[in-house]
Parts: structure tokens; C-alpha cells; sequence
């Protein structure tokens, strides 16, 4: 389950302290959150972390073939309306990545406007490649817009695994810090952008993203 604490103009939103992977309750969790922040009044901004060893594993795939759900389909296309939402908030938004970023998880971190990684431990990776599963249309876009193209094709094709620096140097992320140096930094960079929040910023974002904001609004799993 997401939490949300408040420290002056910077919310940050904690997705939980295990490998925090998408199912029917965390979404929910998150899509709360994110309503709170964007009805507040004012100056703000969202930084987004998890706990330990774990930003995000992505989607829950044991949940999902376990019979708990009826529509797991249905189900992915809450995850991609997620990262669309995230994509052009009307909140200035920062990733924390404390740890590894895997598949769904890596997707949204890079739906942020900004991307703090740890230099020491903990990847960035979208290894779909490895799990034989296609990637929906909107993660393309939303893959296609945010990263670089030579980037892309090592992410998407080799499910290269990219540490902090790497990342950084990739053009994934804006930066690399020491563990305890990863909350403060996005929290020091989303207070900075703080002033920014508003409709014009997520008409702005819109007007930058509109295939992937197109795309993953729909909810559409296959081309």
C-alpha cells in the first residue's frame, strides 16, 4: 500500500517496503495519492520512493494468474492509464529510485519528469525481452518519448541492466547519489519545481507526450 506524508511544498509518496509490484490494491493506493496532490492548492510537488532493496518490480504476475482477478487484461489497462496520469501530471514529479526499477516498475520511474538513482547497488531495467512478453503500445510511446533512441534499443532488445551512473549517462536518469543521499536529492529537485504545478504544466506535458498520453489513456494491451 502507498503512503503519502507532506514536508512544505513536496509530498512524498512511498509505494511500500517490499518489491512494491502492481496489483488491484497498490494501483488503487497510488491513484489515491496522486488525488490528494493534485487537488491540494498551491506550490507542490511529488517525489515517489520505495523501501530497502525495491523502487518497483512491476506488475504483480503471480497475483494475476492466480485466479484473483477476473479481467487480468483489463487489469493492465489500469497500469498504463497509471503511467499516463504520472506522464503529464499537473504536479512536478520526481522518482527516488532506491533500488532496482524492473519492467512496469522501470516504466514508472521514467514517467516522471525527473530520476534519481543510487550509484552503488539497484538497476533500471526493462527485461519483458527475457519474459517473452510484448510490450504494450503505450509502453512503447511512453519508452519512445522519455528515452534516447540508441538507449531504447539496449533497454528493449537486450533487457540491459543499467545501474545509477549508467543510467544517468544512458539518459534515463538525471542522477546518481550515495543511498542516503537518493530521497533528499529528488526532494531538493521537486521543491525547486514546486511553482510549476498547475494546468499549464500538464497542458505543457500533454502538448510534449500526446502518442503516449494517447496511448496509455487508452488502456490498449496489443497493437
Amino acid at each position: 500500500m502507498a503512503s503519502l506524508e507532506r514536508s512544505d511544498d513536496v509530498y512524498l509518496l512511498t509505494l511500500g517496503d517490499d518489491e512494491n509490484r502492481f496489483n488491484a490494491e497498490s494501483v488503487a493506493s497510488i491513484n489515491a495519492c496522486l488525488d490528494e496532490v493534485e487537488r491540494a492548492d498551491g506550490p507542490r510537488a511529488l517525489v515517489t520512493t520505495g523501501l530497502g532493496k525495491f523502487y518497483s518490480n512491476g506488475l504483480d504476475l503471480d497475483w494475476m494468474g492466480s485466479g484473483a482477478i477476473e479481467d487480468p487484461t483489463a487489469f493492465v489497462g489500469d497500469v498504463l492509464r497509471l503511467l499516463g496520469r504520472v506522464l503529464v501530471s499537473p504536479v512536478p514529479t520526481v522518482a527516488a529510485v532506491n533500488g532496482h526499477a524492473f519492467a512496469g516498475g522501470a516504466m514508472l520511474a521514467v514517467a516522471h519528469d525527473r530520476l534519481v538513482m543510487r550509484r552503488d547497488r539497484g538497476f533500471w531495467c526493462v527485461n519483458e525481452v527475457l519474459l517473452g512478453m510484448q510490450f504494450a503500445p503505450g509502453m512503447l510511446e511512453l519508452l519512445k518519448a522519455r528515452l534516447p533512441q540508441p538507449t531504447r534499443h539496449r533497454a528493449l532488445v537486450s533487457a540491459e541492466r543499467f545501474g545509477g551512473e549508467a543510467a544517468v549517462a544512458a539518459g534515463i536518469a538525471t542522477d546518481a547519489v550515495d543511498e542516503s543521499q537518493v530521497v533528499p536529492t529528488a526532494m531538493e529537485m521537486a521543491a525547486q519545481l514546486a511553482a510549476t504545478a498547475g494546468d499549464t504544466a500538464a497542458g505543457i506535458k500533454r502538448a510534449l507526450y500526446p502518442e503516449a498520453f494517447s496511448t496509455l489513456s487508452s488502456g490498449l494491451v496489443s497493437g
